[in-house]
């Protein structure tokens, strides 16, 4: 399961962040990286992230704050980078919620076998703490998705069922409206650890979700293809 684990780089240091990419991906992760806390949220936002490698010393907002504000609403392992050599950092990291820190500079190898042993900790444990109820339903364009039938409701009362793909997939796309997703995404929010970097079932999908939700699937206006980028859900959506 450790294998195909998305890990996302926080650096502000592009060669690090570059070094650190190839070494993991040679070892089987899929790789994201951030060059600061806005950065980070974005890829987080639009990604299913299973550990966080946070810098300590960045500009602007440092490793200890970003540290602070995952630990707040998200329970995604982290391990600390830092060429500070004072144990007090450390110490302060691992007291905010990080499982663990690595001195730079460092080998490739102990850090994936540090990687490998946190996975191995918390791979059991909820990503997120428990948050407020998620929305029963989504209306968006002609159609209501009712998220505890599984099913699609077009406006002239026709019902439409969803296979677990198409219903994943779907969440996916009305949980964030306007964004271009990218393949490698969807396969992350839609399917998790599942997905792997050369599966193209995601395009299969979306034709099927066309061909449900489209007057005419040969040319969509609600899940529109963006060349070279991905999808793009364009409806406006509102929970219930």
């Amino acid at each position: 399961m450790q294998n195909g684990a998305h890990i996302l780089i926080v650096d502000d240091h592009r060669e690090i962040r570059e070094l650190v990419s190839r070494a993991l991906v040679k070892e089987g992760f899929r790789v994201s990286q951030a060059q600061d806390g806005r950065t980070m949220r974005a890829v987080m936002a639009d990604s299913k992230i299973d550990l966080v490698l946070l810098d300590l010393m960045m500009p602007g907002e440092d490793g200890l704050s970003l540290c602070r504000g995952l630990r707040a609403d998200s329970n995604i392992p982290i391990i600390m980078l830092t060429a500070k050599g004072d144990e007090v950092d450390r110490v302060i990291g691992l007291e905010m919620g990080a499982e663990d820190y690595m001195p730079k500079p460092f080998g490739s190898r102990e850090l994936v076998a540090r990687i490998r042993a946190v996975l191995r900790r918390t791979q059991d444990a909820p990503s997120a703490p428990a948050q407020a109820e998620k929305p029963k339903r989504y209306r968006f364009d002609q159609w209501l998705l009712d998220v505890g039938a599984r099913e699609l409701l077009r406006s002239d009362g026709v019902t439409l069922p969803l296979s677990t793909g198409e219903y994943d997939l779907l969440i996916a796309l009305v949980e964030r409206p306007q964004r271009v997703l990218n393949r490698d995404q969807l396969l992350d929010l839609a399917r998790g650890r599942a997905a792997t970097t050369f599966d193209r079932s995601i395009d299969t999908q979306i034709s099927r979700l066309r061909k449900k939700l489209e007057a005419d699937p040969s040319d969509p206006k609600i899940i529109k293809t963006v060349w070279g980028g991905g999808y793009t859900f364009t409806p406006a959506v509102t929970r219930e």
